[in-house]
């Protein structure tokens, strides 16, 4: 690579980060440093392994293991690395870490960190052949709430639309067991000081089979996820629920792709009416919602909620921020682009307080606060609404840990690539295929 060409691609990278570099504090906030709904004076310390940047600092004294991926299914060895280590690194550069069914995270002060465009994906996933069948069967009219029948392996399911996909899917695998339907990556449940930052999930494709989430917390408390991208997840991309508390979710995406189904329901907060109050205080700040998201954006029952500074681009979605039953939500600094057109609904939540900073391209309808003024017990300041999209799309998902010029190298073609991409620039985000890459790194093309 000439002189030349280097300091354009450093400067790109310098221009690109300082969006986000403007709001970015890259270290906990909101509510997991929190150890109260309404004190601001109980601090929670919160360090899950002890470090949760890379590469770990000279003074590290904790255990920590980089694994890289096999190509077979690797749930028992990410588990037993999550067991014995304080820190887990994945790194991505010898490709997907293939995980058979939800790994288990139940104990306490865990980081797990994503480098080289580490992607944690679910070995099962929808087929065309699936999607194909499930049409003909008329599966989408079919009711959600009523209706079912018994399964051939004996199964009872109460909704119409359920049952048919699961019948369908057992005829087309043989699979009677329905092991299918754990198709997860995490489950955190009952453990505490967990941090997880720029790992990228990929779950089966969403399908209404009442399966797993990308990742779930059940009883988990004070964690935050960092700069993760999820995509498809079966029946939710990240779910909070079963007295989970203390969440910070921030600068993540949520999407999904062709291979999912129904069921775009991207997260829930509290997983009934009956959820004991008290818990599942959330905060979501900077954070994307993406192509086909359609509802639960989230959706929150009993917490306290912080909506801040987030972005929406779901065109065609059905609902996004919705606040249910016993629940607070403070809604400020968000941006709903065009084409969100049913962007808020509420039933039953105990009070909303609706900034008048929120930017909502569809102007056809208002949204007002109701209840009670609802605070946060943390400092934090609002972003100008105008920002959020530029920030977003530069500093949203797994684009930590850039590469530096030492591992930049001379663009190759490798065996079966396309000289037209996929490319990406230099913090791993992909980019439009007109671009021609120059460069490439950790195996990644990279923008001009």
């Amino acid at each position: 690579m000439n002189k030349q060409l280097l300091i354009l691609a450093l400067g790109l990278l310098t221009t690109v980060a300082a969006t986000a570099a403007d709001y970015d504090q890259n270290a906990p906030f909101g509510f997991c440093t929190r150890s109260s709904r309404t004190s601001a004076t109980s601090v929670y310390n919160i360090t899950g392994g002890s470090c949760y940047n890379y590469p770990l600092p000279a003074n590290f004294t904790g255990k920590s293991t980089v694994l890289t991926a096999t190509g077979q299914d690797m749930k028992s060895t990410i588990e037993n690395a999550i067991k014995q280590n304080d820190v887990i690194i994945f790194d991505g550069s010898q490709g997907d870490f293939i995980v058979s069914s939800n790994i288990g995270v139940t104990t306490t002060g865990k980081t797990l960190l994503g480098i080289n465009g580490a992607r944690l994906c679910t070995q099962w996933h929808v087929t065309p052949e699936m999607k194909q069948a499930l049409n003909a069967a008329g599966v989408p009219s079919m009711s959600t709430s009523s209706g079912g029948g018994t399964l051939p392996n004996g199964t009872k399911v109460t909704e119409q639309a359920e049952y048919n996909t699961r019948r369908i899917i057992i005829e087309l695998t043989g699979d009677t067991k329905e092991t299918y339907r754990n198709a997860g990556i995490l489950s955190l449940s009952g453990c505490e000081n967990i941090i997880i930052r720029n790992i990228t999930f990929v779950g089966p494709g969403s399908v209404d089979v009442g399966g797993k989430d990308l990742i779930s917390a059940t009883k988990a408390k004070h964690c935050w996820i960092d700069h993760c991208a999820f995509q498809d997840g079966m029946d939710g991309n990240f779910d909070i629920t079963q007295q989970s508390d203390f969440f910070t979710v921030s600068w993540c995406t949520f999407s999904y792709t062709d291979r999912s189904y129904m069921h775009q329901n991207t997260n829930l907060i509290g997983s009934s009416d009956s959820e004991a109050t008290g818990y599942l205080n959330t905060t979501f700040a900077f954070n994307w919602w993406g192509t086909d998201c359609k509802q639960r954006m989230p959706m929150a029952r009993v917490g306290k909620i912080h909506m801040l500074n987030n972005y929406f681009t779901c065109s065609g979605s059905s609902n996004c921020i919705n606040p249910r039953k016993n629940s607070e939500f403070l809604i400020e600094g968000n941006y709903f682009a065009s084409g969100v057109n049913n962007y808020y609904g509420q039933s039953g939540a105990t009070a909303v307080t609706w900034r008048s900073d929120n930017y909502v391209a569809a102007t056809t309808k208002k949204h007002s606060s109701t209840g009670a003024t609802v605070s946060m017990p943390y400092d934090y300041t609002v972003a100008p609404a105008s920002d959020v999209p530029s920030a977003v799309k530069a500093g949203a998902g797994a684009t930590l840990f850039a590469a530096d010029a030492t591992t930049i190298r001379p663009l190759t073609q490798h065996a079966g690539e396309d000289e037209q991409g996929p490319f990406y620039n230099l913090r791993g985000q992909r980019v439009d295929s007109s671009y021609k890459g120059l460069v490439i790194c950790n195996g990644r093309k990279l923008l001009k």
